[in-house]
């Protein structure tokens, strides 16, 4: 299999693995070594709860966070993850829903951050990745698709596993089970190719109020 930087048949995917390789070698410029200082994490954007909480100008980091990664090993495993996962999730939703999810429940997550755990510094992309796999593990229940409810099984298991491994230290916690919320809701809202809206509006409706109930609110507690 050819590798490719830029694939064209997923175009969102391959940005998002380009602008979060980029930011991690800028960090990298920045710190001279591959495992990143809480201040170099802070500079370049990592969600720290009280000061966004105090200064309300800083909320642009529950996006930038998305972004900004600790060590190597760090982007490592969640740019191969959302090499693959990305490509699918991509071809369910197509390209602008697939980014407005990935966002929806990065930002979901680190709203969670923000409001469960703000004494901790934290980013990475985990939370838009768990959002990925519980957006899919959710739409197996109503979709007809068999891609989908293959990967909505064998993604079940895997969120189960990951969410054991929140519990260990250094690990957010808050931001993935915020990006799994956030994942789930996206689920309802949006629809997908060659379905539409599986759950139908009124739960997507019901669902949209809650995303946007969530991020008006939490950041304001």
């Amino acid at each position: 299999m050819r590798f490719k930087v830029y694939d064209k048949d997923y175009p969102v995917t391959s940005c998002l693995i380009i602008i979060t390789v980029l930011v991690f070698v800028l960090m990298f410029f920045r710190s001279g070594t591959f495992e990143a200082t809480s201040q170099t994490i802070y500079d370049f954007g990592g969600v720290y709860g009280r000061e966004i909480n105090q200064e309300f100008s800083q909320i642009w980091r529950i996006v930038a966070a998305i972004f900004v990664h600790i060590r190597l090993e760090h982007i490592l495993l969640n740019s191969l993850t959302l090499f693959f996962v990305g490509k699918q999730a991509e071809r369910i939703f197509g390209s602008l829903n697939f980014l407005v999810v990935y966002l929806l429940s990065g930002i979901m997550g680190n709203l969670f951050v923000l409001f469960f755990s703000p004494d901790s510094i934290s980013a990475g992309a985990s939370t838009s990745l768990f959002g990925l796999f519980s957006a899919i593990v959710t739409l197996r229940y109503a979709s007809r698709n068999p891609e989908i409810q293959h990967l909505g099984k064998a993604y079940f298991e895997l969120l189960l596993i990951n969410i054991v491994f929140s519990f260990l230290p250094g690990i957010s916690l808050a931001g993935h089970l915020g990006g799994l919320v956030g994942g789930v809701l996206c689920a309802f809202i949006f629809p997908i190719r060659y379905e539409g809206k599986v759950f139908g509006e009124t739960r997507s409706w019901l669902a949209l109020i809650a995303v946007s109930y969530t991020h008006l609110t939490l950041p304001t507690i």
